[in-house]
């Protein structure tokens, strides 16, 4: 997952305008779907992406169609996702956390739109902004350092830009010091000292060239770094 792109959702929705001043504001939010059902209504390639991150953040995904995509049928072989075979009827969005809407009729997009907010559920309708309760940013992931981008719709040309260039800046270094700074974190505070002292630490760590480390793979030197700048003595080669 070091090198992970998620690449460019929002290319394939456009913002909502309110009339007042022709854009939405949208809420960014990170949104825990772990174990969650998550209702994708479409089986073609762009279902397929859909599908693809939804499984990526550890969702029970049910897609809903008559075919499936090569990948999506393996998935489905491979009890990844479950297959309501079929057209779209209200009742498949029972139970659901969030619907995506990606069939290639503007028709059923709109009935699932109209059911999903009469149950209350955050809906997608892919490429109808009007039928949408959230839309998707293209994420750049590095372990556990995940970064989004979203120009609200208006051009995706730049939100791909600026995920490249991201892409660029952000290395798999970053996951190494994700997940050192999480254990460190873990180990600072156990450790009983003052908020003040804490942020004193975890900042003196982010503030140091502890990633040139990382990058060159100088496992000593980064303990001796996390030492000298926090007492904590810590394992930090990856597995």
């Amino acid at each position: 997952m070091f090198g992970e792109s998620l690449g460019d959702a929002e290319a394939e929705t456009e913002a909502k305008t309110d009339g007042a001043t022709g854009s939405v504001k949208y809420y960014p939010l990170c949104l825990d779907i772990s174990g969650k059902r998550c209702v994708v209504v479409g089986g073609g390639n762009v279902a397929e992406r859909k599908v693809r991150r939804l499984l990526a953040c550890s969702a029970h995904v049910e897609v809903v169609a008559k075919t499936l995509t090569p990948d999506l049928a393996v998935w489905k072989r491979e009890d990844k996702i479950l297959h309501r075979e079929g057209e779209y009827t209200d009742s498949c969005l029972a139970g659901a956390a969030l619907v995506i809407g990606a069939t290639d009729s503007e028709t059923v997009n709109g009935r699932i739109a109209q059911d999903a907010r009469a149950r209350g559920i955050p809906v997608n309708v892919v490429d109808d902004p009007a039928r949408c309760d959230f839309i998707l940013p293209s994420v750049v992931e590095r372990g556990g350092l995940l970064i989004a981008v979203s120009t609200g719709g208006k051009s995706p040309a730049l939100a791909r830009k600026l995920r490249e260039e991201l892409e660029e800046a952000y290395g798999p270094e970053y996951a190494v010091l994700i997940e050192i700074l999480g254990k460190l974190r873990e180990e600072v505070i156990a450790a009983g000292g003052s908020s003040a002292d804490n942020r004193e630490c975890f900042a003196a760590v982010v503030r140091s060239d502890i990633l040139d480390h990382i990058r060159r793979k100088e496992w000593m030197k980064v303990r001796e770094m996390i030492r000298s700048l926090t007492g904590v003595e810590m394992e930090v080669e990856p597995r």
